[in-house]
């Protein structure tokens, strides 16, 4: 355990940023999984509301710095190309 004042603040604060970045990813994480969900199931109109949904979560996630801005576009690419091809592949 740290013994100095500045190390025992540094040890707080880092486990306070670490509370919110578990959130947000978390939070992102959850709109992704939701959104390949329901093209999964077919349900267009949600899917797309979802699929928005899960695109500001992880520019959200980007813009705090929980995850790379690569990694949030990569992820944005692969959603979204998927929600296209599902509906072309269904109609």
């Amino acid at each position: 355990m740290a013994n100095h004042r500045s190390a025992l603040k540094r040890v707080r604060s880092s486990e306070k940023k670490r509370q919110r970045n578990l959130a947000v990813r978390g939070g992102a994480r959850t709109a992704v999984k939701r959104a390949r969900t329901l093209i999964e199931a077919q349900q267009w109109d949600e899917a797309e509301a979802a699929v928005k949904s899960a695109v500001i979560a992880l520019d959200r996630a980007a813009s705090k710095g929980v995850i790379h801005k690569n990694n949030a576009s990569r992820r944005k690419s692969r959603l979204v190309r998927g929600y296209q091809q599902a509906r072309a592949a269904a109609q």
